[in-house]
């Protein structure tokens, strides 16, 4: 079978060509490779169609989009980066014939209910949670996860075990104890 109909890839080699990835990004572009800056970049974006002396003024934005002296750009190498990865999540699942349908887990049913609503908000909200984390510790998922543990920064690996730890500790909390009778 060829690799690219494969419903699963080696982790091996899929870490292995990340890692080569983070090289590439690092010398050609001298950026670590995240997705995170690109929502903030949107964001203030839409705020500065409303409201743009705040986000010229805003340090935050600043950072992130410039001045008006000075403005950068919200479409960047990240930006297309973050589109493309839905698009090749979307093309590596319709080759592969494994688009999964489930909209609401079976342990998910068993403890809260079949409501897709309640199951999308709270995926949300602890996609959120996350993402606050994560831009707490200086970055994003991916960039904590990939970039920044590649270069052993001390933020990454505290957001990455503290992601770990919590992900485990909430996951008891909300499915019960003792293997919380999963599927």
């Amino acid at each position: 079978m060829h690799i690219i109909k494969q419903a699963r890839w080696s982790p091996y080699w899929v870490g292995m060509g990340i890692g080569v990835l983070s090289w590439i990004t690092f010398a050609l572009m001298e950026k670590a490779l995240g997705v995170s800056t690109s929502f903030v970049r949107a964001a203030g974006f839409l705020e500065g169609l409303v409201a743009e002396s705040h986000v010229r003024e805003a340090p935050y934005f600043v950072k992130y989009l410039g001045t008006a002296a000075e403005p950068g750009s919200v479409w960047d190498w990240q930006f297309s980066l973050v589109i493309f990865l839905v698009l090749g999540a979307f093309l590596a699942a319709r080759l592969s014939g494994s688009v999964c349908r489930e909209r609401v887990p079976a342990l998910w049913v068993r403890r809260f209910g079949p409501s897709v609503g309640k199951r999308y908000f709270w995926a949300f909200v602890g996609g959120m949670i996350l993402l606050f984390g994560a831009r707490l510790a200086g970055g994003c998922t991916s960039g904590h996860g990939i970039s920044g543990g590649l270069q052993l920064a001390v933020s990454s690996w505290v957001f990455m075990i503290g992601m770990g730890v919590g992900g485990i500790l909430f996951a008891r909390l909300i499915f019960g104890g003792k293997g919380g009778g999963h599927v």
